[in-house]
């Protein structure tokens, strides 16, 4: 991971989209530690599909948890048939 100033990111921003696209993030500091992180998409998208897949499994997780407590609904095949009606 790279920090690039403000100032040094504007002068050379083909430079630093260069180095994120090549898979090194970039964090640029701003004041109060309103920071941002440039990185390439594809190293977005990513983290996007870690967290995404994260939700999923806390999802599944719970889901476990409440059968294992018994908090389950049964219903026939008629009445989920009723359901989409």
């Amino acid at each position: 991971m790279m920090i690039a100033r403000q100032g040094e990111l504007r002068s050379n921003i083909k430079k630093y989209f260069d180095i994120a696209f090549n898979g090194e993030a970039i964090i640029v500091p701003r004041k109060k530690n309103q920071n941002v992180v440039i990185m390439s998409e594809n190293e977005y998208k990513s983290l996007e599909k870690a967290r995404r897949n994260a939700e999923y499994l806390a999802k599944l997780d719970e889901s476990d948890r409440q059968l294992a407590r018994g908090e389950i609904v049964v219903k026939t095949m008629e009445e989920i048939e009723n359901m989409v009606k």
